[in-house]
């Protein structure tokens, strides 16, 4: 083989394998990509949202990669909890606001988990839009949501070992997307015990599908470390956003989801399986 085939066939699978490992993003302390008092109005306006609707918890979901390089139908590379706190700043002031509960990659060791707490501007800081899904969950659900968290059950559900594409169905690998919806299993069944979660995840949760090919799959595992399809039988699917959505929806254990624009506005509703315009459109 040539230089230049060898070349270009580098290029190509470095570009697949791009294409794919993009659906990451779910990493602390990136470089930011939009001027940061944007980033902080930005994130401003998704707490004052929150606020606006009496959430005391919420998920909350950001866009690490640019849109072209995600999986198609899929939106968000990053999900998380956010709970009404009290947080001490540098100063030592107590004041109120949002902490937010995610499952983040390790730096250097990205097959590897941690749980880590920060705050809207953290949280927003490396995105690459600013957009935000939020579903707000019934005030039942919330409440039960404070207490896994605050009660340290979180850390029960936690499993380190990650993959980009974690396969919901089984406690194998996990993401911070699976992370979240093992901490809502736990508040809908008042339980940490992972098998009956996982049994329970079978019977009533539908992942996403990932649309992109075997080959994608097979040079991202070779690739990367995070990618792997070893927790997969048949069609690779993954808990997202919008599955996550879609279930609350449908058990009627959310009172509503939404995306919202770089203005803090409602540009986006979940209207039956199905996230579309607003007709509203509505602002803060």
């Amino acid at each position: 083989m040539t230089i230049s085939c060898k070349q270009s066939l580098i290029a190509l699978v470095l570009t697949l394998t791009f294409s794919f490992t993009a659906s990451a993003g779910s990493q602390a302390n990136k470089v930011a990509m939009h001027e940061p008092e944007q980033i902080v109005h930005f994130a401003k306006n998704v707490e004052k949202y929150a606020a606006s609707q009496g959430a005391r918890a919420f998920i909350i979901a950001r866009v690490g990669r640019p849109q072209k390089d995600l999986p198609k139908g899929i939106r968000f590379t990053h999900t998380a909890v956010a709970l009404y706190s009290d947080i001490t700043l540098d100063d030592g002031e107590m004041v109120k606001g949002y902490a937010i509960y995610n499952l983040y990659q390790k730096s250097g060791e990205l097959d590897k988990s941690q749980l880590v707490t920060d705050y809207p501007v953290d949280f927003f800081w490396g995105a690459n839009q600013l957009n935000a899904g939020v579903i707000i969950p019934t005030p039942d659900m919330q409440t039960r949501l404070i207490d896994i968290i605050t009660t340290g059950k979180n850390a029960q559900l936690h499993n380190e070992n990650y993959s980009v594409i974690a396969n919901p169905m089984n406690s194998q690998l996990q993401n911070c997307t699976e992370h979240t919806l093992d901490m809502l299993n736990a508040a809908i069944y008042q339980t940490t015990d992972i098998d009956q979660l996982k049994a329970n995840t079978q019977t009533y949760f539908t992942p996403q599908r990932v649309h992109t090919s075997r080959f994608k799959l097979m040079f991202g595992a070779m690739l990367q470390d995070d990618v792997t399809t070893k927790d997969h039988t048949g069609k690779v699917a993954t808990t997202t956003f919008r599955s996550i959505a879609q279930y609350l929806a449908k058990y009627d254990l959310a009172s509503q989801s939404v995306i919202l624009g770089r203005d803090g506005q409602v540009v986006e509703v979940l209207f039956g399986s199905k996230f579309v315009t607003s007709a509203a459109n509505s602002s803060i």
